[in-house]
Formats: structure tokens, C-alpha cells, sequence
């Protein structure tokens, strides 16, 4: 097979799963809702089973149900009639996927499942199959046909399922009001967890490594300061505590640029007052929107009434993934 033939059979393969995808818009209808509806009012945990390749899609419709909010958890239809229904208790639902509806190990453990009172939803390729029949609420995720030359390897059928799998956690999580703070308090490890749960207060430098001066301080020692602190920038308070100001390296420039010998001055003659603060309690992330907005902000003091009790620079931000 030369380039031209491998990258056209490509372009076949996502073409006939792109259109197993689509056809399936048109066939929702009010079994779509009734499953959302089953799920949204599941007191309990969703029980999400299958068997082969549709069994590994059933793991993602699991993992992506359980971090939009969801609760779900995966049950192999095989070890399921081995011990493993003890999963499933009363108030969960059942979300089984088989293409054909007519696997074995999951018709088995229907009758099982009606025992319970638990609620089964069903996602298969066949309508009229048996366990289509046995469900409360049956979707159809039938495709005209599968990618795969022979039509033996599962292609297009389990992609499908993947997406409808999706469009319900999705549907179910705008139905929550599941806002990203909910999806990071999910993954408190990944990049959007450091964004949505990091505090400005976990990063900020204060006591001894917090650089301040008073407004009366002469700029030599003000500029000794800046440097020793390592930060770029010194607050500036008042006589009460207080921060009136910030000098920060652009404000050393344009000291120079303006005034010349800028060691003739004090503190508060080179200052820029009145400058941008935030809260301890605020998110590491509006820090950074506030720099990225202000710019060019490097840095922030962090208040308390308008005490400076530490303070947060754009370096502190990127070394901690924001």
C-alpha cells in the first residue's frame, strides 16, 4: 500500500465513523431524555457494564460520568455473574453498552438486576434485541457500518457509543449547574485543579521575605531593598502601616529617565501610588488575570484592611502551573 492508498483509507476510516457519529443526532428522541432523567434523579451510584471493546468504552463513560458529577463506577459484564453484582445495590442505574444486545454474560444478569429494582438503561446497535427489550429506557447507538474492512472489528459502533456516552454526561452536567470549580475539586492534581483551588495566600512571600519600605526611606536603602528581597519591587507604607505605594524596576527607570540622580529622593518621590492589591483568599489564577490585564504588572501586594501582609509575583504563578 503506497502513501496515496494508506492516507485515503485514512480519510475512509474517519469519514464512516464521522457518520456513524452524526446519524445519531437524528435519532434522539424522548428515550434520551427519559435516560438523562434517570440518571439525574439516581440516588445512588450509575453501574456503567459491558464486555470486549465496548467494555473499554464503558470505562471512559464511567470516568467522564464520575468527573462532570456524576458517580459512577465500571462493572465487567463477565465478572458480574462471578461475584461482582454485589457492585450494584438498590437506587443505582444500570447503563449496560453492546452493539449487538444480545451478548451472553449481559443478558444473564438482567433478570438479576430486575430483582433489585434497579433501573436499566441500555445503549445498542439493535433495537429489537433482547436487551434492548429488557430495558427502561433503551438508546440506540446503531451504525450503517463499521470502519473496519471486514465488518468484524468493532470501529465505528464503539465510537458512536463513546459520543452518546458523552452527550449524556454532558447534558447531565449543565442539568447540575456543574460549574469548574466542581470539575476541580475532581482533579486537584491536574492543571485546571491548580487554577480553580490554589490560593493566593499558598504562594505569596511575607514576613521576613515580604519588601517594604516607609515613604520617607531614601532610595539608596529603598533600592537595597528591592534587591535583597530578590522580587523586583518594594511596597511603600505610611506612617500607619499602611500601603500607599509600589517601587518596582520600571519605576527605577523612569526615576532615572525623569529626575536623574534618583538617590537625592526618597521612597514616596518615586513610587507608583495607589497601586493594584489582592485578597489572600483569592484564586492564584485572578492574580495572574489581573497581571495579564494590568500589564506590565509583575506583582502584587496581598492585604489585610490595607496592611500588606505579603506578596505574589507572576514567577511564584508559572512555577506553580497557573
Amino acid at each position: 500500500m503506497d502513501a496515496d492508498k494508506t492516507l485515503k483509507r485514512a480519510r475512509d476510516v474517519l469519514d464512516i465513523e464521522a457518520r456513524g457519529i452524526l446519524s445519531l443526532t437524528d435519532r434522539l428522541d424522548e428515550s434520551f431524555v427519559r435516560a438523562v432523567d434517570l440518571l439525574y434523579r439516581c440516588k445512588g451510584k450509575v453501574v456503567v457494564t459491558g464486555l470486549g471493546k465496548s467494555g473499554l468504552i464503558c470505562r471512559k463513560i464511567a470516568a467522564t460520568l464520575s468527573s462532570t458529577g456524576t458517580p459512577s463506577l465500571f462493572l465487567h459484564a463477565g465478572d458480574a455473574n462471578h461475584g461482582d453484582m454485589g457492585m450494584i445495590n438498590k437506587g443505582d442505574v444500570v447503563l449496560a453498552v453492546s452493539n449487538s444486545g444480545e451478548t451472553e454474560e449481559m443478558l444473564k444478569f438482567v433478570p438479576l438486576i430486575k430483582r433489585l429494582g434497579v433501573k436499566l438503561i441500555t445503549m445498542t446497535g439493535n433495537a429489537d434485541s433482547n436487551l434492548s427489550r429488557a430495558a427502561d429506557v433503551a438508546l440506540n447507538a446503531a451504525v450503517k457500518e463499521e470502519a473496519c474492512p471486514l465488518g468484524l472489528s468493532p470501529t465505528a459502533s464503539t465510537t458512536a457509543a463513546l459520543a452518546l456516552g458523552d452527550a449524556l454526561a454532558v447534558v447531565l452536567l449543565e442539568k447540575r449547574g456543574f460549574k469548574e470549580e466542581d470539575f476541580a475539586l475532581r482533579h486537584p492534581g491536574g492543571t485546571l485543579g491548580r487554577k480553580l483551588l490554589l490560593r493566593v495566600e499558598e504562594l505569596m512571600h511575607q514576613g521576613a521575605e515580604l519588601p517594604l519600605v516607609s515613604e520617607e526611606t531614601p532610595m539608596k536603602e529603598a533600592i537595597l531593598e528591592i534587591t535583597s528581597k530578590r522580587l523586583g519591587v518594594t511596597g511603600v507604607v505610611n506612617g500607619q502601616g499602611l500601603l500607599v505605594g509600589v517601587i518596582t524596576d520600571g519605576d527605577l527607570r523612569r526615576g532615572l529617565e525623569k529626575k536623574g540622580d534618583i538617590f537625592r529622593y526618597q521612597a514616596k518621590d518615586i513610587m507608583t501610588a495607589n497601586p493594584k492589591t489582592i485578597r489572600g483568599d483569592a484564586l492564584a489564577a485572578t492574580a495572574m488575570g489581573i497581571m495579564e490585564e494590568q500589564g506590565p504588572i509583575t506583582s502584587l501586594f496581598i492585604l489585610e484592611g490595607k496592611k500588606p501582609v505579603g506578596v505574589i509575583h507572576l514567577h511564584d504563578l508559572l512555577k506553580a502551573g497557573i
